[in-house]
């Protein structure tokens, strides 16, 4: 499913395309100038494509990473952005094919989907708490789903098949999260945190809506994205804008997550929450502080600037403040490292160490992703 990419719309107002009454809400903190289309600098698809690689190689080859069996565990920061982002570089690249690094992390997740009941979670209750395992199967089994889903273009795997059903199984099927997936809670923002279960069943929302196959129509799931869609709905007014933006993205396959009014209500907010200098920064989009207290970082950063765009992007909106974003996403990309920048929400650690490169991975990634469309 190709993401659309925005270069020629007018910049003379805010032009949402279902409803103009949107554009009469100015931003708050946004400038209001975009530059000549021709003032921005190319951004280098292949810099960020190694950076990429190399994480996802550091990753794969990190002890506290690796499992049984030559599997390792799978992570929302580095190898879920990776499998969002690195196929959509393929184009730009003229690549043939997979490459080692994407490889191996087929083949250690494909492997895990296939022997589903004789891998272990990747975290024990005696390790770190009362019911984390549960939750660790439960969230594996969800990135499972949403990292092959990304490598079917045209039709649904066997593996991947396999990988659906298993997420399914895990379905929470009563109680006030009933139609959700119980997930990992480390007090680590923004994916692994008491409100991270609506981060999860949103991506599989965006996911599953637009897989191939119609699966999303099939007879068999119809019943579970039912159960998803009442979920999302009924706990939207409680979320942090970050979950909010993954259900906008999602929405564009699957309409029945927003009205038109919450829809354009929504994007306004997008919009208030941009900065100046038309990013946007993830600690803003949610109510996370930093564990050790340091001074939380506002400025613009590639991941929620990235989200915001490829959401708003994904749903056709039009207008200045767009390509604001877009512009911001074009001219940050560090030309020695090929990453965009980005701030941890609960530390401040250091760029340099592996841990400290975890948000860079994600920043970069999305980053890349909305400024490329998928093959």
């Amino acid at each position: 499913m190709p993401f659309p990419r925005h270069r020629t719309f007018p910049f003379a107002c805010l032009v949402i395309a279902c409803a103009a009454a949107t554009a009469a809400a100015a931003p708050r903190n946004a400038a209001h100038a975009v530059p000549a289309s021709g003032d921005a600098p190319s951004w280098n698809p292949q810099a960020a494509a190694h950076y990429l690689d190399t994480r996802e190689l550091a990753w794969q080859n990190w002890d506290h990473a690796k499992r049984e069996q030559g599997t390792f565990c799978v992570s929302c920061h580095t190898q879920l952005s990776y499998a969002y982002a690195r196929p959509a570089l393929r184009t730009a690249l003229n690549e043939p094919g997979l490459n080692p690094p994407e490889e191996a992390l087929l083949a250690s997740v494909r492997k895990r989907v296939q022997s589903w009941s004789q891998f272990p979670p990747f975290y024990s209750d005696a390790r770190a708490g009362a019911g984390t395992a549960e939750r660790a199967r439960s969230t594996e089994a969800v990135l499972n789903s949403l990292i092959l889903l990304r490598y079917d273009d045209r039709h649904l795997s066997p593996a991947t098949r396999t990988a659906l059903q298993n997420m399914w199984n895990l379905q929470l099927t009563s109680g006030p999260d009933l139609g959700s997936w119980k997930w990992l809670n480390f007090n680590l923002a923004p994916w692994e945190t008491s409100d991270a279960q609506y981060f999860g069943a949103a991506m599989v929302a965006q996911a599953v809506s637009a897989a191939p196959d119609n699966y999303a129509k099939s007879s068999a799931v119809v019943g579970n994205l039912a159960a998803l869609r009442v979920y999302l709905t009924s706990h939207a007014a409680q979320q942090p804008l970050f979950n909010r933006i993954v259900v906008l993205w999602a929405s564009s396959h699957m309409p029945a997550l927003f009205t038109p009014q919450q829809r354009k209500q929504l994007i306004r907010e997008i919009y208030n929450h941009q900065n100046p200098d038309g990013g946007w920064s993830l600690v803003t989009l949610g109510p996370w502080q930093r564990l050790d207290k340091s001074p939380e970082p506002t400025a613009s950063d590639g991941y929620a600037t990235g989200l915001a765009v490829l959401a708003l992007e994904e749903s056709k909106v039009q207008g200045a403040y767009l390509e604001l974003g877009i512009h911001w996403l074009e001219t940050h990309q560090d030309p020695a490292t090929g990453t965009w920048p980005a701030q941890s929400p609960n530390k401040n650690r250091d760029p340099g160490t592996n841990v400290g490169k975890f948000m860079t991975d994600a920043s970069t990634a999305f980053a890349a992703l909305a400024l490329e469309d998928k093959p």
